[in-house]
């Protein structure tokens, strides 16, 4: 049974609109009505209806005019039409149905036939709106779950680089000098390759992926220190030749150990840079560094960046051997090392960030220089 519904009945002959009226209030349906093709377009904006009555000869606005309109309207060209027409001419019959009209009744009609046709309408209105509204649930349904497996997918993203940044930080802590390195460094490497992105050369290299994996994977540079053993990482003197070879030896066993865990999971990007990373923040420019003594561009971008983060962290750090250099001679430092220890174009980008590396370090100062400031004077 067909749902009682708004139907507008466009027609300029007072009788004929009568009768319209009466039939539709007969059938059970809401009648409105308008004498024209203007007022009824401006009706039909204004108040929702569900299916048209529309006759052909009109004063202002004749009815090919306001079908054409309506189906050139993307809130109203689904609404089923019915021409009403004392034209019998099969010419005007086509034309009213390539513009988009649903049905074709001459005058004077046959109110059975008017009403069946009506039933009809009414049905592929309602069939309309019921896919129109699976459709939006459909999408309601695809949106809310896509926001759920990103939410879910964030939540594990987020447990697992707390977990890798908590082993990082074990192998750090063996090393009481290093303070708020770890988060230091990551701050350091986004600033930088946020920079470099913005050169031609980098542009299509370095986008918002690629400056969260080294972001994340920074800190997993130094991890291959878990192996070496506790009489050299701690020694406070100069290490002997023997022992450094050790020492250097950390790079590698840092990216054998994270080589495992990308076997394991070859698609994940995080695990590939945190390897560029552990490998490669020893080599130099030149090639005179460590462990594989690559140079230039054969070293993974990843490594050419977290190798200037390094060295900077190094340098305004304050070790056992040595005090924290102020930003300017550490500044000094790097510019001597342009083209030899670091990528000529890494040291641009943080020539043109130097301020935002100085709150940083200022910002994420060493939790023990925290707290001799904080600690009174005896």
């Amino acid at each position: 049974m067909i749902s009682p519904a708004t139907i507008l009945i466009v027609e300029d002959n007072s009788g004929n609109r009568k009768l319209l009226y009466d039939i539709i209030l007969s059938l059970g349906h809401t009648p409105l009505l308008a004498n024209n093709g203007r007022s009824a377009l401006e009706l039909l904006k204004r108040q929702p209806v569900d299916l048209v009555l529309l006759d052909m000869m009109m004063p202002e606005m004749d009815g090919y005019q306001v079908l054409k309109s309506m189906k050139q309207d993307n809130r109203l060209c689904y609404l089923p039409v019915i021409i009403i027409s004392a034209s019998h001419h099969l010419d005007n019959v086509i034309r009213c149905i390539e513009i988009g009209a649903d049905d074709y009744l001459t005058k004077p009609f046959n109110p059975i036939l008017l009403r069946a046709r009506i039933d009809s309408g009414l049905e592929k209105k309602r069939l309309h709106d019921q896919e129109t509204l699976y459709l939006q649930q459909i999408k309601d349904y695809n949106l809310n779950l896509e926001t759920l497996v990103q939410t879910q997918v964030l939540e594990i993203t987020e447990a697992q680089h707390a977990v890798i940044f908590a082993m990082a930080k074990l192998a750090e802590a063996r090393d009481s000098e290093t303070g708020e390195h770890l988060q230091r460094m990551a701050e350091y490497c986004k600033i930088l390759s946020t920079q470099l992105s913005l050169l031609p050369k980098y542009r299509t290299i370095i986008d918002e992926k690629f400056i969260k994996n080294i972001y994340a994977a920074s800190p997993l540079h130094d991890i291959g220190k878990v192996g070496i053993p506790d009489r050299i990482l701690q020694k406070r003197g100069k290490l002997t030749t023997e022992e450094f070879n050790i020492m250097k030896q950390h790079p590698t066993i840092g990216a054998e150990t994270l080589s495992e865990v990308y076997q394991k999971y070859p698609h994940n990007d995080f695990v590939r840079v945190g390897i560029e990373v552990a490998e490669n923040h020893h080599e130099k420019w030149d090639g005179t560094g460590y462990p594989h003594g690559l140079a230039g561009e054969e070293i993974p971008l990843a490594g050419r960046i977290i190798a200037l983060g390094d060295v900077y962290d190094a340098l305004t750090t304050k070790r056992y051997y040595k005090e924290a250099f102020s930003h300017a001679t550490s500044k000094g430092i790097i510019l001597e090392g342009r083209g030899h220890h670091f990528e000529p174009a890494v040291v641009e980008a943080f020539l043109a960030t130097e301020e935002i590396f100085k709150q940083i370090n200022q910002h994420l100062s060493d939790t023990e220089k925290k707290k001799m400031a904080c600690l009174p004077d005896i």
